[in-house]
């Protein structure tokens, strides 16, 4: 346990910025281990505004942040009740004291104090009482930043408080190696790629030379992008989307996950899939999948490679041990029509359901199966499948996992395949994907042990012409909260 630092009320803190050649020094290697992570400056992520989140209710606070200290600043990667700020000077700075001890830093009165007084936030019209930090600290010792809770007023806290910060401060630094750990794994992949196609382009010259009537074969491309999971699904232009998430206990972490997110060219992609087990192991190798499965997919497009690249990180990581999964990749490409070019790849996962207006009336129902694709990270010859479809006004694509499927009855049968497809004929049309996951919600709230495995739904699907909304609606239904409290019908609304 992580012991707690009170800052004498006339005591100056350490100098901020190193003078010394020796803490110049160190301040360097800091700052490399920093940039090793790649964090500064990256976008939004569910995850550590999860983190400061759970830091105000657990400490009941009105603010509390993640910051990473940049060589001049504080750079706030998550905040809760401090809006509209994403970066503040280093100096003085109540993060870059912390960010100098390996113990948990405490302020009860910043007033009192002869540095934090002159801070923005004490100084400033927030008017800052209390202060509390936990350093970030890396396995190799680096403190890239801190998770702090502040207050508006004077207070104290325990030595168990202290603990539970550093703990809240270790689960950002997890975050971090997992993240960091998925973009290796896609270099390598890259890497491994590149020394392919070379070997590849020199047979080609070879023939060539051989022959004179062969063509080079084009040279291969891969980018990485970072890996990043938004709270929210986004507004795909031309593309109404919905969600649902429903844990079987909301005192466990659940293994299923779902994402929407942009490639570039005015193309999305999309997945959704389970982890193997239950539990706070089956969530580390789910926030690495997701993270592998963005990365892939902004490397490749191709969905099939994707799933490679996954099935690669699975099974090189020795934190996940026997774990694997079920995946669904797909790739959206937009056609001028305003209709959808889907390809779909899976790895072990149930079929997709391509849902479109029947002429004799309802909706007709096409399981869409890409034969071959194998579990994701069981084997390491394991091989894919892809299959491409079309996606036209007044159409809908609904993925699921396998808690709907198996959920029973009232008369002990398993749904399956048949009591979907059959549910899903009775749709009305055109199709919506709001109002698709609306009817499969209230199909599971009528099943009667939907508390036996997770349930995740993502479904899309094309407005028709005379009937599009002047905005794309996004609606989420979520009831996954690892506390008694359970969201269900949460509605968001894109202009």
């Amino acid at each position: 346990m992580s012991e707690t630092r009170v800052m004498p009320e006339q005591a100056s803190p350490p100098a901020i910025a190193p003078k010394e050649p020796l803490a110049a020094s160190a301040e360097a290697a800091r700052m490399a281990a920093v940039r090793r992570y790649d964090i500064l400056d990256t976008p939004p992520d569910g995850a550590y505004d999860r983190v400061a989140a759970l830091a105000a209710r657990l400490f009941e606070v009105p603010v509390a942040t993640v910051t990473i200290v940049d060589e001049d600043r504080i750079w706030f990667k998550a905040t809760h009740g401090l809006e509209g700020v994403t970066e503040i000077g280093r100096d003085p700075g109540l993060c870059a004291s912390a960010v100098l001890t390996d113990d948990t830093t405490v302020i009860p009165d910043t007033l009192l104090d002869p540095v934090a007084c002159s801070n923005p936030l004490v100084a400033g019209p927030m008017g800052v009482r209390f202060y509390a930090a936990a350093p970030i600290i890396t396995a190799d010792g680096y403190r890239l930043g801190t998770v702090n809770v502040l207050d508006t007023r004077p207070r104290e806290i325990s030595e168990a408080d202290s603990a539970t910060l550093a703990d809240l401060a270790a689960m950002v630094r997890d975050q971090l190696e997992l993240r960091l750990s998925a973009l290796h794994v896609v270099r390598a992949e890259q890497e491994r790629r590149k020394v392919e196609q070379d070997k590849r382009q020199a047979e080609e010259l070879a023939r060539q030379r051989a022959e004179r009537d062969k063509a080079a074969i084009a040279a291969f491309a891969s980018t990485l992008q970072r890996t990043l999971v938004p709270p929210v699904l986004p507004a795909v232009p031309g593309l109404e989307l919905a969600c649902h998430y429903k844990t079987a206990s909301p005192q466990e972490v659940g293994g299923d996950f779902y994402d929407v997110f942009p490639i570039g060219e005015g193309r999305w992609a999309f997945f959704l899939g389970d982890v193997c087990g239950k539990g706070a192991e089956a969530a580390s190798v789910t926030s690495l999948t997701r993270y592998t499965l963005r990365a892939a997919a902004l490397v490749d497009a191709d969905p099939t490679a994707a799933l490679n690249a996954l099935n690669t990180a699975l099974l090189l990581d020795p934190a996940v041990g026997t774990r694997f999964c079920t995946a669904i990749i797909g790739l959206l490409d937009p056609a001028p029509d305003g209709s959808f070019t889907v390809t779909l790849a899976t790895g072990g996962h149930p079929p997709a359901y391509h849902l479109s207006p029947a002429e004799e009336g309802g909706v007709r129902v096409e399981a869409v199966r890409a034969k071959g694709g194998m579990l994701v990270g069981a084997i390491a010859e394991a091989t894919f499948a892809s299959r491409t479809l079309h996606l036209a006004p007044g159409q809908g694509l609904l993925l699921y996992t396998d808690g709907l499927t198996e959920a029973r009855t009232a008369d002990g049968h398993m749904l399956a395949d048949t009591g979907l497809t059959d549910f899903l004929a009775h749709r009305p049309a055109p199709v919506s994907a709001g109002s698709l996951i609306d009817d499969t919600v209230a199909l599971l709230d009528t099943l009667p042990d939907t508390e036996r495995d997770d349930v995740a739904l993502l479904a899309l699907s094309v407005p028709p012409p005379d009937a599009a909304p002047a905005g794309i609606t996004t609606t989420a239904h979520s009831a996954a909260a690892p506390t008694a409290d359970v969201f269900v019908g949460q509605e968001n609304r894109r202009p």
